[in-house]
Order: structure tokens, then sequence, then C-alpha cells
């Protein structure tokens, strides 16, 4: 895991200096010097776990991030999720992944998920899934709310990508650490009321940080709420759907093709 993950961290900060990005880091004091806790992210592109991973890495830590078993079709993807401790997640079959995740926690690793699941097209806080909650609450460690702007600008679903020395600023916010303790795994309105909490903070702090951010009007990377040209979450949660459903016909195909 070493090399790779090491090779990693120098092209990120790499990449960040040839675009000319800046990130603006805050609350880097909520990242546990040691021991385990769950990173919960908010998800708007395919590159914003790269601003988050490099206020870890200059804390001194690494993240142990999940990421979706499909990534392993592309050769690239697969060698990354191979070398670098990436727990892969079977959506079908989800429970390996749960236990490898809880297994890493109690190691005392730092887990990033994005309970969001998915990109969120309306970039609000999507209804989130409870494995976060659930994993951090069964090994016995926080939940770190997460929330990452400006990423998106740079590569994210309808959103024109922009990868040159675009000098996008950027914010990432770690949030104070979420006490699971309380959390009846037993319970499902236990869970599920500690997921609400999760959103509810998620949503606290993603607000006021895309209200400071410049919002120029019908950009298509500035939510509705803000005069942007970004779907409305509920036009958003249309298209998501039917994107899964497409996307669950086509791993159905797949496994009966295996067959």
């Amino acid at each position: 895991m070493e090399p790779v993950y090491r090779a990693l961290e120098l092209t990120g900060v790499t990449l960040h200096r040839v675009q000319g990005a800046t990130v603006d880091l805050r609350g880097t004091e909520n990242i546990p010097t040691t021991g385990g806790a769950v990173l919960a992210m908010n998800h708007t592109g395919y590159l914003d776990f790269l601003p988050i991973a490099l206020g870890v890495y200059r804390q001194g830590r690494r993240i142990r991030f999940l990421g979706k078993v499909e990534m392993r079709d592309n050769a690239i993807l697969n060698y990354l999720m191979n070398h670098t401790g990436t727990v892969a997640v079977d959506r079908s079959a989800g429970h390996a992944a749960f236990e490898e995740a809880v297994e890493a926690l109690r190691a005392g690793e730092l887990v990033g998920v994005f309970p969001e699941a998915t990109h969120s097209r309306s970039f609000e806080i999507k209804e989130l899934k409870s494995g976060a909650v659930r994993m951090a609450a069964a090994a016995g460690v926080p939940v770190i709310p997460v929330i990452g702007w400006g990423a998106h600008r740079q590569w994210g679903k309808d959103v024109p990508r922009t990868m040159g020395r675009a000098r996008i600023p950027m914010i990432v916010e770690y949030g104070t650490p979420m006490d699971m303790s309380d959390v009846d795994l037993d319970s499902p309105a236990s869970v599920e009321a500690k997921v609400k909490e999760l959103r509810d903070t998620m949503t606290a702090m993603l607000h006021p940080i895309q209200e400071e951010y410049p919002h120029p009007a019908g950009e298509p990377w500035v939510p509705a709420r803000l005069g942007g040209g970004a779907p409305t979450y509920d036009e958003a949660k249309v298209l998501e759907d039917e994107e899964a459903a497409q996307k669950a016909a086509a791993r159905a195909a797949k496994r009966e093709s295996g067959k």
C-alpha cells in the first residue's frame, strides 16, 4: 500500500499546483491524530476526494476509501484499488465490505465513505445510506462529517470538464466528530435517527459554504437554490433514479451472461 499511496499523494499535490487550485482547509483539528473514524463526505464530482484527502494528508493521516466494485472493471483503477487498501463495495452483497471496513476502523484507520452513494446532481445533500453510521457504531468510533466544495467544477456529471490551469478555489470543512455510542444497531429507528442527524449536520455545513462561494447565475455547477443551472433536488432525483435503474439492469445482465 505504501509506495502506491505515496505516489498518489504526490500526484494529487502536483495536480493541484499545476491547475493553480487553492484549497481552503477548515476544521482540520477535528481529524484525530490517532485511532479510527469514519469520514462521511458529500459527493459532487469525480475528483472531490482529492482535496479532502489532502487535508488528511497534511495532518499526517491517510484515508482508506470505500469504492464501488464496478471500478475493478477498469485495469488501472483495479490496480490502484488493490494497492491503496480501497474497500470494494458490491451493492448486491455489501456485508463483506462492511466487515472489512469495521475491521479497519478497529485497527485505528480512517475510512472514507460517500453516504449519498452517488454524485448529487443538484449539489444538495441527498438521502444518506446508513452504512457510515452502522460501521462507526459497530467499531466504536466517531463519524466526522466532511463537506467539500469546488472540485466538482473540474469534473462532474453534467458539468463541462475543466482540468487545465483554471485556478479553481476549493473549500473543505471537517466537522465536529459525532458520537455513535448511543446507536442501537438492533433498532432501525435508532440507526435512522442518527442518519438523519448526520444528513442535517452535513446540510447545515454545506449551505453556508455554497453561499459564500462565488455562484454566477445560470452556471451548471451552481445549485438551483442559488440561481444556478443545476437541476433542483426533485429534478435530480428523477435523473438519478433512472440512471440507477439502468445500472442495475446492466449488472443483472452481466451476472446472467456470466452463468
